[in-house]
């Protein structure tokens, strides 16, 4: 395994050694995966902290390998429910304390009330449950992120305001629901509405009805190329393999639009918390939809559950949470790389997960790109996407232990740091709570090229002819038409 080494991005970077803030207390970073290597050397670069009071926690042992001689402490052992509170607190009790957990297995939750109770600021990139969660004996409702998003939102109910912390803010969730703001101001300019940034929530869910928006895809394609053909047997992937296993996994869920008039059989409602989403009783990474990205174009994407398809919903709603006058369908529609399209195929063929998980690094990898946007869609000029069409080249150039996909991710991480710090005291809140243009500012100059794009193209353009028998034609962005099974 490489030693962890320090690198400063190149001159021509506008990137280059800006500081961005200070955290006054100590550092305490849960999880060393590939994100965690990717946020770390954006911390140091960025972020004024005492390099003595950072503390790494994982239970991998080569962590400790990795970050030989760099002089932060690294704690070899799991988070668990049993040890969280006498592992964290003495870490935490500090004027200034600052807890990153990019782990997996490790309850959001009960880390975010941790760090509430002790004065610390948190942030996390998903709503992670305790180990078993995902492959336990709930039903499948108890298993979708619906609910654990509504564990979150209950806690923020419970204790308002205080210490900040940034629930779900990664590349998506989190960086999709600050281009969703901002693709709106684009769309409003274009179709020469106001495009003057509403300042509270009800106006931006006005702002998107009254530009005609019905729903929002976060569609993502993943064009990374392994110089290596993946073995069978083998789970490849550009970012963590049990992170989107448990996921995939997880019921297929989306935010449902007012605009939807037809229901799947398997799709069921929830009867209580903000309603904003359902779910469909098979998994995520089996369930296809048909969806759009620059390079490629019309392409299959995974229905792949996402904190992002409920909390844009939720945000974007007018009216009762019962009963709303304008709501938009919200999904993710994921195209991974073709390693780990291949990976699925064997998983869900052969029922077994792989022994053999693999994430490639940046060195791995010859070519391609992670495209990761919003695709707004219903409106005056058909659908509009708006996103980062980052290559692996660029990541490199940018900042080191970390290709396309792994950059969009911590480069979030990067920004909601920034934004926590700037703000606080504003208690538990999600990306589409925070200030869109300002969390951009900090990351855009890790996301590559970030573009407009307009498109004619409709789920109905991917349907064959002969085989429209049971398609919506007079609603072209229906979802009956967007589900491929």
């Amino acid at each position: 395994m490489n030693a962890y080494t320090k690198t400063r991005p190149t001159e021509a970077s506008p990137a280059a050694d800006s500081i961005h803030g200070t955290i006054t207390g100590p550092v305490v970073m849960i999880g060393m995966g590939s994100i965690g290597k990717g946020v770390l050397p954006l911390l140091e670069r960025h972020i004024v902290f005492d390099r003595a009071r950072l503390t790494v926690i994982d239970p991998d042992p080569t962590v400790r390998c990795w970050l030989a001689d760099t002089g932060y402490t690294v704690l070899s052992k799991a988070v668990t429910p049993d040890n969280h509170m006498d592992l964290l607190s003495p870490l935490l009790d500090a004027p200034g304390a600052f807890c990153i957990n990019l782990s997996v297995d490790t309850s959001s939750r009960d880390l975010a009330a941790l760090c509430h109770a002790r004065g610390a600021l948190y942030i996390d990139t998903v709503t992670e449950p305790w180990a078993g969660f995902y492959f336990g004996e709930q039903s499948n409702g108890e298993r979708t992120n619906y609910a654990l998003r509504e564990g979150m939102r209950a806690l923020a109910r419970e204790n308002p305001g205080g210490p900040t912390a940034v629930s779900c803010c990664g590349a998506n969730p989190g960086m999709v629901s600050w281009l969703a703001k901002e693709a709106l101001l684009r769309l409003a300019a274009d179709l020469g509405h106001d495009d003057t940034a509403p300042i509270d929530r009800d106006g931006w869910a006005r702002l998107m009805r009254d530009l005609g928006v019905l729903g929002i895809h976060i569609a993502e394609r993943d064009t990374q190329v392994s110089a290596q053909p993946r073995e069978r047997g083998s789970f490849i992937n550009t970012w963590s393999v049990d992170g989107f296993l448990s996921e995939g996994f997880q019921p297929a869920e989306l935010g449902w639009g007012t605009h939807e008039t037809w229901l799947p059989e398997d799709a069921h409602s929830h009867p209580q918390g903000c309603r904003a989403a359902i779910w469909l009783d098979r998994p995520g990474a089996q369930t296809r939809v048909r969806s759009w990205c620059p390079t490629y174009g019309p392409q299959y994407g995974y229905l792949v559950t996402h904190n992002e398809a409920i909390s844009l919903a939720d945000y974007f709603t007018l009216g009762a949470t019962d009963a709303p006058d304008y709501r938009p369908t919200c999904l993710y529609a994921y195209h991974p790389c073709d390693d780990a399209v291949l990976s699925l195929h064997e998983t869900f063929g052969s029922g077994r997960l792989q022994d053999k998980r693999v994430i490639l690094q940046a060195d791995d990898i010859i070519e391609g790109a992670d495209e990761l946007g919003v695709l707004l869609y219903g409106h005056g000029r058909n659908a509009l996407w708006y996103g980062s069409r980052l290559t692996n080249v660029e990541a490199r150039q940018l900042a080191p232990h970390q290709n396309a996909t792994a950059l969009q991710v911590s480069s979030a991480v990067l920004a909601a740091i920034v934004w926590a710090l700037e703000n606080p005291r504003a208690g538990i809140v999600e990306a589409e709570e925070m200030d869109h243009a300002r969390c951009l500012e900090i990351q855009r100059p890790y996301l590559g090229p970030v573009e407009a794009h307009y498109t004619d193209w409709t789920p109905l353009d991917a349907l064959p002819p002969n085989f429209r028998g049971g398609c919506d034609p007079d609603n072209p962005w229906s979802f009956r038409n967007v589900l491929a099974g």
